[in-house]
């Protein structure tokens, strides 16, 4: 089966390549296909013929995104759009990645967002990833949107940056008040892999490892797991930000995203701690 795979030097693309190895792929990044140009796409989607289109193309750097200018629209909205014009006029399946920034993140943390929860983003990244999700529904039926959220992987990431930081400093300061469920890459890939397989319903799925934490507590995890002696202080966003006397877009308070139409499809969703210990010994730091 042919798998066209855009934005393939990120991230997730590395784990979704490796997931769906055993098929045909089309590997593109920028230089070789600009996903904002509707000619380029239509023109390409119509040479190649793939079978589905995994989107993993984005503009993903949230405070960049604030003052970037229309460069974030035309990626995160209109890259999308053109592709779903491109998947209907070709009869192919667009697989698009989508986040919790579409969400306002402030619903009460007892309670996780569901896939029709009414959409309040915050920040330039939200609201562009959020009309990119309605530039696929208003140009083809088959589709699947995952949202995630805090996504890790083979790439700079969050586990990466506190593996070093805990090494080189006797203690850290880490936000305590914004929920959320660490991703791994590869387990989002598995799911996007698993979606194809079993030929779930198209439509918008939530698509992060299982249970719910902090950075706080992911940290004293990270260093739980990797043998790592660090003090660790919960501070709030707003005492974080005054520390490091930094400007930065909002960040969702509760990003805990629920996956029960996801699990309710037969798909695989680990848990948050499970993964972090593969994803540990895959970095050999466990």
């Amino acid at each position: 089966m042919k798998i066209l795979i855009t934005g393939a030097n990120g991230m997730l693309a590395k784990a979704v390549k490796e997931r769906l190895k055993d098929n045909e792929l089309i590997c593109t990044d920028v230089e070789d296909l600009d996903i904002t140009n509707l000619e380029a796409v239509s023109e390409f989607v119509k040479n190649e013929k793939p079978k589905y289109i995994v989107n993993c193309a984005a503009f993903t750097a949230v405070d960049k995104a604030e003052e970037a200018g229309d460069i974030v629209e035309r990626v995160n909205a209109q890259g999308p759009g053109n592709l779903a014009i491109a998947a209907k006029e070709n009869d192919c399946i667009l697989i698009h990645i989508s986040t919790d920034y579409v969400f306002g993140g402030e619903l009460d943390i007892e309670k996780d967002y569901k896939e029709d929860d009414p959409k309040a983003p915050v920040t330039a990244y939200g609201i562009t990833k959020l009309h990119g999700e309605e530039q696929i529904q208003e140009n083809t039926d088959k589709y699947y949107i995952f949202r995630t959220a805090w996504l890790y992987g083979d790439g700079n990431n969050f586990v990466r940056t506190m593996l070093k930081l805990g090494e080189d400093k006797d203690e850290l300061n880490v936000v305590a008040d914004q929920h959320g469920s660490p991703t791994y890459a590869v387990d989002l890939a598995n799911i996007i892999g698993e979606a194809i397989e079993k030929q779930i319903p198209y439509g918008v799925y939530h698509a992060t490892n299982e249970g719910y934490t902090t950075w706080y507590d992911f940290t004293k995890a990270i260093f739980e797991y990797a043998g790592i002696v660090c003090q660790v202080n919960a501070v709030t966003t707003e005492e974080y930000i005054e520390m490091m006397k930094i400007t930065q877009a909002k960040r969702p308070k509760n990003s805990q995203l629920s996956k029960d139409k996801l699990k309710a499809q037969g798909i695989n969703v680990p848990e948050w701690e499970d993964a972090l210990k593969r994803y540990l010994k895959e970095e050999g730091r466990m």
